[in-house]
């Protein structure tokens, strides 16, 4: 049986104003703002990120229901809803 996942909110701020996207399964929201799905516990993602991208500032947050949001990145609703299914 797989792991459970957890949906979290990351933010990331980085020394460089334009940066690649950081990350395959950070899903976008807005300049430095990501949903993620991950069975890793809210520690283990957050050191990851931290050591992959090196930030100024990050924050992993776990979400407990789906967001609600308006103008965020064309996309994203879309992988909200997918990962519903």
């Amino acid at each position: 049986m797989a792991d459970p996942c957890t949906l979290y909110l990351v933010y990331v701020e980085t020394r460089h104003t334009s940066h690649p996207d950081p990350s395959p399964d950070l899903v976008p929201l807005a300049p430095g703002l990501y949903l993620t799905e991950s069975s890793r516990t809210r520690s283990q993602l957050y050191h990851a990120l931290k050591r992959r991208l090196q930030p100024q500032r990050l924050l992993v947050a776990p979400l407990a229901d789906e967001p609600k949001f308006k103008g965020m990145q064309a996309g994203a609703l879309a992988w909200l809803r997918a990962r519903a299914r």
